[in-house]
């Protein structure tokens, strides 16, 4: 009886042994392989850097507060947007909290000087809670706040989201979108270069 157990737990234990090589050791490292040669930059997170240091991902929003900045989408992952922590509030459209926070955004906005309707986005989370990405109406509806505090002209920080603004893959897969942290990279090139 010990040696039909013994000849029937010897193949298992060797395909398990076999498997966990192949699958979870070799694929893994293979696909790493391929896509750091193929796609570098995107196997790396993505990541922005400036000025000898990181200073984000393409793929993970930040969180922007001062005036001078395009402000992304609240977070439910806290306000440093941590990947940790990504998920959704599953609140139900009705809930009495959701309407609560939704209020309160609107309530800050319209404190900061935005005026007329209010995107969306700037009052909605993503479903990770960590998007990147905002509508190109939800960053021109800034523009205003954001000319004031650089001293700029409305116009050019207007052009700037425009130029910014990326459109859907053959012009039918996913919405126009702009990501904040490039925008605001590109904002402080500019204003950098701008004399004042």
């Amino acid at each position: 009886m010990f040696a039909e157990i013994r000849s029937a737990l010897r193949p298992a234990i060797v395909m398990l042994a076999m498997f966990t090589l192949l699958l979870g050791i070799a694929y893994p490292l293979v696909i790493t392989g391929v896509a750091q040669l193929v796609l570098p930059a995107q196997a790396g997170g993505s990541l922005i850097s400036g000025g000898g240091h990181i200073t984000g991902s393409a793929l993970i929003g930040q969180s922007f507060t001062q005036d001078r900045y395009v402000h992304g989408r609240p977070s439910t992952a806290g306000a440093g947007y941590d990947a940790s922590a990504s998920a959704a509030s599953n609140l139900a459209p009705n809930a009495k909290d959701l309407a609560d926070r939704i209020s309160g955004d609107v309530a800050s906005l319209r404190a900061s000087g935005l005026t007329g309707n209010i995107p969306t986005d700037l009052v909605t989370t993503s479903a990770s809670g960590l998007d990147p990405d905002i509508s190109p109406e939800a960053a021109l509806v800034q523009a205003a706040r954001i000319a004031a505090a650089r001293g700029m002209d409305a116009v050019r920080v207007r052009q700037v989201v425009k130029d910014a603004t990326d459109y859907p893959l053959f012009g039918l897969i996913g919405e126009p979108r702009v990501n904040v942290l490039q925008l605001n990279r590109q904002l402080d090139a500019l204003s950098a270069n701008t004399v004042q």
